[in-house]
């Protein structure tokens, strides 16, 4: 996502540096000019400052974008933040809950760097479509209406719509969660377990996305648009999706501890499942479908048996 909203910018002739805290990785992209790792085919222009300085990347900004996995967002911003300059704006655009905190991404940035302006750029965001300029629709979402109106006008292209919203705990949440479900929609690909299946997962998966956002204070309608609908229909189909396709291969018979071995990319719902649980359990909130995510995941269930406890729970009204 990082290269992603580089090659973003730079189509708008924003001035943009692309920091990363491997030299040896950033420099190969610095002489290359390719994300041959994750966003392969796609060049980024010369204007792009690819740097390991973080002083050279960060000093002169006024927007700053935070694409770092959720799990590590607050290791990079401690690493960073003496360059952070006063008054910059921070855009989140990682999805997920920090394990050992429970808090979403911008709360992370703002435990770290004080009271930062923070915005949430999230929605179906398939990066490798978007590079190819398909066209794509995502929401910025900040507690500061002229904040996401300032990133609407930044992001905004011909091929990539921004909306704003106010709601940045809902639009957070839905980001967060939507990772578990599409982890779940995987097995059930895996499994074979049929579209009507998938289908009922999603819909009863959006009910508990909502559930925890509102008694978390969020909008109900947030989880009805873009942020939460659109983009847990697109990573629960995608068959790049990285959540997804964790869950196919877990549901084929893959061993957790065997997928994470044999993935490069970080997959957010894994770490998401324990956190989200946690946030539940601490505000009383059912999520059944989350919980049997968990026990696949963590506490060697098989899905059949996990779906099987499902389906069979209490019968009540929808």
């Amino acid at each position: 996502m990082g290269t992603l909203c580089a090659l973003l910018l730079a189509a708008r002739s924003v001035p943009t540096s692309l920091w990363g805290r491997s030299p040896e990785r950033v420099e190969a992209l610095r002489s290359r000019r390719f994300n041959e790792r994750f966003l392969p085919g796609h060049r980024l222009p010369e204007h792009v400052n690819v740097t390991s300085d973080a002083q050279a990347a960060l000093g002169w900004a006024s927007m700053v974008i935070v694409a770092a996995p959720c799990q590590h967002i607050r290791g990079v911003l401690e690493s960073v933040a003496a360059h952070v300059p006063p008054g910059a704006a921070l855009v989140s655009v990682a999805k997920g809950i920090e394990v050992s905190t429970l808090m979403r991404p911008t709360q992370v940035v703002r435990d770290v760097l004080g009271d930062v302006a923070t915005v949430a750029l999230s929605g179906p965001t398939i990066a490798p479509e978007i590079a190819e300029g398909k066209p794509a629709t995502v929401v910025a979402a900040s507690e500061d209406l002229a904040l996401a109106e300032l990133t609407q006008r930044v992001f905004s292209t011909p091929t990539f719509r921004v909306y704003t919203n106010t709601d940045l705990v809902g639009v957070e949440l839905a980001g967060a969660v939507k990772n578990v479900i599409a982890i779940a929609a995987g097995i059930c690909d895996g499994i074979d377990a049929g579209d009507n299946c998938k289908a009922a997962l999603l819909t009863r998966g959006l009910v508990e996305i909502t559930r925890l956002g509102v008694a978390l204070g969020a909008q109900a309608e947030t989880f009805r648009g873009l942020a939460g609908v659109g983009d847990l229909v697109t990573t629960c189909f995608s068959p790049i999706g990285r959540n997804r396709t964790a869950g196919e291969r877990i549901g084929r018979g893959m061993r957790v501890d065997e997928l994470l071995a044999a993935t490069a990319s970080v997959i957010e719902g894994i770490p998401t499942t324990q956190a989200v649980l946690e946030l539940a359990r601490t505000i009383g909130v059912e999520m059944p479908i989350v919980r049997a995510v968990y026990a696949v995941l963590f506490e060697q269930t098989s899905p059949a048996a996990a779906i099987e406890a499902l389906m069979t729970r209490q019968l009540k009204p929808e």
